[in-house]
């Protein structure tokens, strides 16, 4: 009875990150795909990467490139 009580709610939680880790993989490869200026092999290579590593690759981007897309974007604004 108790493995039932402490299974359950890792399933939940091993589903909320599945799903969450597949949600922000799309999300990722949609914002490179529409929004990665296409300079040389970049958008490709992270695209890629993104593709090739699921939820880690979508990690990356999210911290390191995008957040250098869109101070970039904010400065040719101006």
């Amino acid at each position: 009875m108790s493995a039932s009580l402490v299974a359950v709610p890792m399933f939940l939680v091993f589903l909320v990150l599945g799903v969450g880790g597949t949600i922000l993989w799309i999300w990722m490869i949609i914002d490179c795909a529409t929004r990665e200026k296409s300079e040389g092999n970049d958008k490709l290579i992270w695209i890629l990467i993104i593709v090739l590593t699921h939820w880690i690759g979508a990690r990356i981007y999210l911290l390191v490139r995008r957040p250098k897309r869109i101070g970039l974007e904010r400065a040719a604004a101006k």
